[in-house]
């Protein structure tokens, strides 16, 4: 047997003893109705539960059975869905609507898919990238269900969507880690497993966007996502920052990044589980003190893992996840994106509509996908990236916010996976130059159309933002204000008054 599978073995039982020794029989029994703690039923039913039902595991395919042209690394294409309806007189170049796929060159044979959608407004508009988690989840999720400029209605056809985010940005969804979504590989050894190979694929992609697209390259740049994302958001800022710094390949105009309900900080945000749950009143008091007794042997497996994604780092994730699944065992069907929420069964949300419209065979040739298939969410990815899961990627933020570069984290308050609690803890804990001005500063309120949508904290470079009357997805829940968050926080006018409020002060 091989060093690191000893070791892995060595520390896994090592935690799980320590974690079973630490917690009484009722915590045991809870986690035996939480069902099984192994990575592939999680995935799998973390898909089930949004009612979707990929083809496939993964999408790694048999390069004979694929039909896609080669050509250039990057080939891409204008398009207009056949479902949607526009304005008479508007073409297809009008529109400005694209899809393509980049050949990663530090791959064997992987191809990222992407959908790129200019500015309802203007050209001029910040452009904006977006990344949804999983990990291993495609970020169509949020496109026809977040913040897209469009939505599936029940019959299969397009409906704008009045708080699409490209009413204020040039907007970019990306189908990755490969073997996501659209995005395909013919070779297994392409499925990452770590931040460092999933930032460089995107930094990668990103130079041959710009270079295709050379009329954007000066606009200024933002990173945006959600949940996993987390993770990729900050190494991706990292990595695209590194690069300006050492002159490779285009300049890319990076001013910022947001991460939304994300998990970035697990020794920190595993902790705040217990606590959220109870000030919620989905567990009560004696179940909390039961399953805290498992909250210093998860720091003490995350200490082990440390931030560099060790196999260490898998045996923490089996040991720390315990805590969550012993909490969902006493919810009962609470929706623990929402738990304000009931699931249904194993229904806590339906978003098989995506899975149906992609696969009609009219918006496939539109894109161009030729024969390649739609994994929504992908289990395989999901395993993949469990090295990876408790580490700390806060670490490189720092460094990016004394250079200028913005962070917003924001989360919608009834979240419990990765709740606003956890959030506010490890960005309050954030050592950098500006932390005791942030902590000192004032919570004010975030002023939509006159109402309050959230409770807001700002110093320098950093923002946080608790979104009310939403779940952990804060554009699907909340429109109207994650549009109003974004226009302003990329105008650097995140923290003024609204035109409202400023109009009364004249007044």
């Amino acid at each position: 047997m091989a060093k690191p599978q000893l070791l892995f073995l060595f520390s896994f039982s090592l935690l799980c003893l320590i974690s079973f020794s630490a917690a009484d029989s009722s915590i045991i029994d809870d986690l035996r109705l939480a069902g099984s703690s192994f990575p592939s039923v999680h995935a799998k039913k973390l898909i089930r539960e949004l009612n979707l039902f990929p083809k496939g595991e993964v999408n790694v395919v048999d390069e004979h059975r694929v039909s896609l042209p080669e050509g250039p690394k990057l080939v891409e294409k204008r398009f207009k869905f056949p479902t949607l309806e526009v304005p008479g007189g508007v073409s297809v170049e009008d529109l400005g609507h694209y899809a393509g796929y980049y050949k990663l060159p530090n791959s064997h044979d992987a191809r990222m898919f992407y959908f790129f959608f200019e500015s309802r407004n203007s050209k001029k508009d910040p452009v904006v990238i977006w990344l949804t988690g999983g990990p291993g989840c495609s970020s169509e999720l949020a496109l026809f269900y977040e913040n897209g400029p469009f939505t599936i209605a029940d019959n299969m056809s397009l409906v704008w969507n009045e708080y699409g985010w490209d009413k204020a940005s040039n907007l970019l969804y990306v189908d990755q880690p490969i073997g996501t979504g659209f995005s395909y590989s013919s070779d297994r050894r392409d499925i990452r497993h770590n931040e460092d190979e999933v930032s460089n694929d995107l930094y990668d992609f990103l130079q041959a966007f710009f270079a295709e697209h050379p009329e954007f390259a000066k606009n200024d740049f933002f990173i945006t996502g959600e949940s996993y994302a987390g993770h990729y958001i900050p190494a991706f800022a990292a990595r695209v920052h590194r690069g300006n710094k050492a002159k490779e390949g285009i300049h890319i105009n990076l001013k910022g990044f947001a991460i939304g309900n994300g998990l970035t900080d697990p020794a920190i945000q595993y902790k705040a589980y217990t606590d959220y749950a109870l000030d919620m009143g989905v567990i009560k008091k004696s179940d909390y003190d039961r399953i805290n007794k498992l909250v210093p042997v998860c720091e003490m497996a995350i200490k082990l893992c440390g931030t560099d994604g060790t196999i260490s780092c898998m045996a923490s994730y089996f040991v720390c996840n315990n805590i969550f699944n012993g909490i969902m065992a006493l919810a009962g069907d609470t929706n623990y994106y929402d738990v304000r929420k009931k699931c249904e069964g194993s229904l806590c949300y339906d978003f098989s509509n995506m899975e149906s419209f992609l696969n009609k065979k009219s918006v496939r040739d539109a894109l161009g996908v030729g024969n390649i298939d739609f994994v929504s969410c992908s289990p395989t990815v999901y395993q993949a990236m469990l090295v990876d899961w408790m580490r700390n990627l806060e670490v490189g933020i720092p460094v990016l916010l004394e250079d200028g570069i913005k962070l917003l984290v924001y989360a919608g308050e009834y979240d419990l996976i990765c709740n606003w609690l956890g959030n506010s803890r490890w960005v309050h804990a954030m050592e950098w130059s500006g932390q005791k001005e942030f902590v000192a500063s004032p919570e004010v309120p975030f002023i939509v159309d006159g109402a309050e949508a959230g409770v807001l904290k700002t110093h320098g470079a950093l923002g946080f933002l608790k979104v009310h009357d939403a779940g952990h997805m804060v554009p699907m829940d909340q429109p109207k204000a994650a549009l109003e968050m974004l226009k302003r926080w990329t105008k650097g006018t995140l923290s003024d008054a609204s035109d409202s409020e400023k109009l009364v002060a004249e007044m």
